[in-house]
């Protein structure tokens, strides 16, 4: 699945500051003409004031109504994290490790994992090799959206603050209070 320029795009104004509209349009790998369209958009509905995010709380809402899920594969693996040591694939952990890496709020109880789709049969090789294959512990999205500008904390790589705290929302439960926690120290960030 191929993510959407409008996701990029909000990526880029969630975790950079003070860009130009021309900045923004190179950082989310978008034409300038469809960026300027598109903040003009955004400004309009009030969620930003030129490349500034002026309501987090609405262009996350924005954002979800807009997201679409990526499609995903599930396995049982014994000692989940093992799996990630020294692999030469990309990929960005989210939901429940990545949030327990930044906060320890949310007991780790599943691992999900962004993947590459040119990737999946090198992974579904090396997780059934592991591991066996259906519902379980692990479980891989298929989508690169999740690699946009992620993080090596811990060793482990991790998607961006505003990928991990809508992937949470998106989740649900007590993983959208854990979200909330950290939509307020993005708040500070972007402010």
């Amino acid at each position: 699945m191929k993510e959407s320029v409008k996701e990029r795009i909000i990526k880029v104004l969630l975790i950079e500051k003070n860009l130009s509209k021309y900045k923004v349009s190179k950082l989310a790998s978008a034409s300038f003409g469809w960026t300027h369209e598109f903040l003009k958009n955004l400004e309009k509905l009030k969620l930003i004031k030129d490349t500034k995010v002026s309501n987090i709380e609405g262009l996350f809402s924005y954002w979800i109504k807009s997201h679409k899920k990526p499609k995903h594969r599930e396995y049982m693996i014994q000692n989940p994290l093992e799996i990630l040591k020294g692999i030469n694939l990309d990929y960005a952990v989210t939901t429940y490790y990545a949030e327990n890496v930044l906060q320890r709020f949310l007991f780790p109880s599943r691992l999900d994992v962004y993947i590459k789709e040119e990737d999946l049969e090198k992974w579904h090789k090396m997780l059934t090799s592991k591991g066996l294959y259906g519902k379980g512990n692990v479980r891989i999205l298929i989508d690169s959206s999740g690699l946009f500008k992620s993080q090596k904390i811990q060793e482990l790589t991790i998607v961006n603050l505003p990928q991990l705290i809508l992937d949470l929302k998106l989740e649900g439960g007590p993983c959208e209070e854990a979200a909330e926690i950290l939509l307020q120290k993005l708040k500070k960030d972007v402010s």
